[in-house]
């Protein structure tokens, strides 16, 4: 698992990861709704789609829209095990620790925070 700061530092380097933004709709949504239950909302998604340790779909589970909390994890490369491997350094081929989950939910609130203040690019 990485520093936030670096890791946002090296999101800010992908041109991939840097074209994900929230669309207006999705941003009404997370500012109707708050990052109390977006929290819940990416801890569900976590729990049910990255968690388990074999994946059948690993790597097409997380759809690009929908629910701000895909477009966060494409953008933060927590949407499959191969991308938290590549950019976070957690093994694949085992079911994530609560700590692993937590700190992935953590990454994806704080691209939120980025994103409501516009600083996704920076």
């Amino acid at each position: 698992m990485r520093d936030l700061e670096q890791l946002f530092a090296a999101l800010g380097k992908s041109a991939f990861r840097g074209k994900f933004h929230l669309r207006a709709g999705d941003m009404q949504y997370l500012r109707a709704k708050g990052l109390p239950t977006m929290r819940r909302h990416a801890r569900d998604f976590v729990g049910k789609r990255l968690a388990p340790a074999l994946i059948p779909n690993d790597g097409k589970q997380t759809p690009y829209r929908g629910h701000p909390v895909f477009v966060a994890q494409h953008a933060t490369a927590c949407c499959c095990r191969s991308c938290l491997h590549k950019w976070h350094g957690i093994e694949q081929g085992r079911m994530l620790t609560e700590q692993e989950q937590h700190y992935i939910v953590e990454v994806l609130l704080r691209w939120f925070q980025r994103e409501m203040r516009g600083l996704a690019d920076s």
